[in-house]
């Protein structure tokens, strides 16, 4: 079968670059839904099996048991979308690996290590439910939340550095000459936004968990199964979202003072000036004016540096060349997601208020059905900040892929072809993603089948206990 020639000039024209930008978005928002459950569900579950070694809470106990298996198949599935990153880095951005490599290399080698280790101890933790005593069992989880934790931070370093790229010595063509591995690693915009990875993993994972008790809350699940795996769930969410809240708000300023056209973009400030307001929607025009939306005055100077208020000066977009600043069109997308990340993270703050005011008067979950409703839409509701969060991230940094160093356009393959590469994969995590929801949904199904305080042998943790007899009445 041949090409017809009238198609070949068409295929050798296709710029590969938004082909290249759009598989790695894809795969990237896919992954990124994975990774909060890595990191957090295993914390989790080790509070139930805390809980239920400490109190003898067989209910906590097989809440750990299961939520244990639930676990490792979504991190199997994260293992698989994590891979297929990994080379997408070489067939994508081969130019960009060439480059930077060596640097870019670093925080990766040592998510590799953690990788393994949390692969290591999530096989011994799963498989000892029934072969180790019970607090030697607990130990052995904890390996695998602290590996989570260390490995997201690796990638969001690998990720910190394209923003604040250091650690290395470039010659006068600017090719790497040497590495600092501490200076790539440590970079200055790690901290914040390892801080806000981390935490947005147990603030995502939280409620993406508390989401499916609520709706089962709902549906007339009031055992204490049920209220026990959304408490635990959406207490850690609770804890995470105001410190979330504190990280973002310090992460911002960072982005202020150091990339000031995202910046520009995240506020939609086309001209720098002072008294700049916080426009809630709108939108830039072809002309690059702010259009639509709703401002506040004033109120984005005030945030950017408090102690200046309103008489802060904002960097607008014109501030820096065409091709060094995101366009009208990505400044766009960037200030929309900012939007959404932040007003979806308010109404997920004031959820959390609901709960901590019924603990505090009343000892109790909430007991109305609009608070589980709210509940079963939060797991919903907190992917979609963190994927706009993601983008803001990650779009307001264009057009460079290392931030003042290299451009997007200069870091992507020459391949025209990667448009097929696209396609494939974006087949293959549909599949992917059908058969984990199935596969979840019918572990869950299977869960809900059986009597929660009728397990057979097999399904109990650390085995049936033996209990003692009470003695018989004397008759006197």
């Amino acid at each position: 079968m041949t090409i017809p020639a009238m198609i070949v000039p068409a295929l050798t024209a296709i710029d590969p670059v938004p082909w290249a930008r759009s598989q790695m978005a894809f795969t990237l928002a896919f992954h990124i839904i994975l990774v909060p459950l890595g990191v957090s569900w295993a914390a989790m579950t080790l509070i139930a099996n805390y809980r239920g070694i400490k109190h003898d809470d067989q209910d906590a106990l097989h809440l750990a048991h299961r939520w244990s298996k639930y676990m490792a198949v979504t991190f199997a599935v994260g293992a698989v979308t994590g891979t297929v990153l990994t080379f997408e880095f070489g067939l994508l951005w081969p130019r960009f690996m060439g480059r930077w490599g060596e640097a870019f290399g670093v925080p990766f080698a040592f998510e590799g290590l953690f990788f393994f280790t949390e692969a290591v101890f999530i096989s011994i933790y799963i498989f000892g439910w029934r072969r180790l005593k019970p607090w030697t069992h607990f130990w052995t989880g904890v390996p695998i939340a602290v590996a989570g934790i260390f490995g997201s931070i690796s990638v969001v370093a690998a990720n910190a550095w394209m923003n604040s790229p250091q650690g290395v010595t470039l010659d006068s063509a600017g090719n790497v000459t040497s590495v600092d591995p501490i200076g790539v690693i440590f970079n200055n915009a790690m901290p914040l936004m390892a801080a806000h990875m981390v935490i947005a993993a147990y603030l995502v994972g939280g409620f993406l968990i508390a989401s499916v008790y609520a709706a089962g809350i709902l549906r007339g699940r009031h055992d204490r199964y049920h209220r026990l795996g959304f408490i635990i769930a959406f207490t850690v969410a609770a804890l995470a979202t105001p410190v979330q809240m504190g990280v973002g708000d310090s992460l911002a300023r960072w982005v202020f003072n150091n990339q000031p056209e995202k910046f520009a973009a995240i506020e939609l400030v086309p001209t720098t000036s002072t008294d700049v307001p916080e426009t809630l929607l709108g939108q830039l025009n072809s002309s690059g004016e702010v259009t639509g939306g709703i401002p506040i005055p004033g109120l984005a100077s005030i945030l950017s540096d408090p102690a200046t208020g309103t008489s802060t000066v904002v960097r607008g977009l014109n501030a820096e060349p065409t091709g060094d600043r995101p366009t009208n069109q990505e400044a766009n997308v960037v200030h929309l997601s900012w939007d959404i990340m932040v007003g979806l993270g308010t109404l997920l703050f004031l959820l959390t208020l609901w709960y901590w005011a019924s603990w505090i008067f009343r000892r109790d979950l909430p007991r109305s059905k609009w608070f589980f409703r709210a509940a079963a839409g939060s797991g919903v509701a907190a992917v979609v900040t963190l994927e706009a969060g993601w983008t803001v991230s990650e779009v307001g940094r264009q057009p460079w892929i290392v931030y003042g160093k290299m451009k997007v356009a200069d870091a992507a393959t020459a391949n025209t072809g990667v448009w097929v590469t696209f396609i494939a994969v974006v087949l293959l995590y549909i599949g992917l993603g059908v058969t984990t929801i199935l596969v979840l949904r019918g572990m869950s199904r299977r869960s809900r089948d059986s009597d929660s305080r009728r397990f057979d042998d097999a399904d109990v943790p650390y085995g049936r206990r033996e209990t003692v007899p009470e003695p018989e009445p004397t008759v006197r």
